[in-house]
């Protein structure tokens, strides 16, 4: 049996898509929404975490090295992840966070049971409708730490509620910002997070 945690902030959305992989005779099925994924992990012991790129609660990426095992040293689950061409910012992220599944929203939820199995005998899994976002995520000019800080600018933090979040100087958030700036062609900050949202980095 392949253990599964599903996690996913809409409740209509998750409770859906657990009915339905529960029909799959070798999956055993446990959903969350994001705030409550990573207390989940203890009890559940999955074998994948499917787990959808929005979050209700940030702007940005949900914390996807919490499901990883990262947050508390251990090897965590294999993770998939549902994402959308559209977004190329949540793509880079992803892979940076090690996921091995990337299935399509638009797809169906067959989908989601190939690239779960696939996830759980340690393979990768790639919708070819995600190609386009991967290209775009290859193309982004921003380093991972860059897009960080963008994306804490983004939900309105200060340059101190940056600094003290990701433990960082004043002076060298000030100095991303500035680099995010020139990098994507912006006049001053809320121009460069106006440019990010539009080109589907955050």
């Amino acid at each position: 049996m392949i253990r599964v945690l599903l996690v996913h902030d809409e409740c209509l959305v998750r409770s859906v898509l657990a009915e339905w992989l529960r029909r799959e005779p070798d999956l055993e099925v446990w959903d969350a929404p994001w705030r409550g994924a990573p207390g989940r992990l203890p009890g559940v012991r999955p074998d994948v975490c499917a787990a959808d790129l929005e979050r209700a609660d940030t702007h940005g990426i949900p914390p996807l090295g919490d499901l990883a095992g990262r947050a508390r040293g251990t090897a965590g689950p294999g993770l998939l992840v549902l994402a959308g061409a559209n977004r190329p910012g949540q793509l880079k992220r992803a892979v940076q966070a090690g996921a091995l599944g990337y299935v399509d929203k638009e797809g169906t939820p067959d989908r989601l049971v190939e690239g779960i199995r696939r996830v759980a005998e340690g393979k990768r899994f790639v919708d070819d409708s995600l190609g386009f976002g991967f290209l775009k995520a290859a193309e982004m000019p921003l380093t991972r730490r860059e897009l960080s800080v963008l994306v804490l600018a983004a939900e309105g933090a200060s340059v101190a509620e940056i600094a003290r979040s990701l433990h960082l100087s004043h002076g060298t958030v000030r100095n991303y910002m500035a680099a995010i700036t020139r990098k994507t062609g912006a006049r001053n900050r809320i121009d460069a997070i106006r440019i990010s949202q539009g080109e589907g980095w955050l």
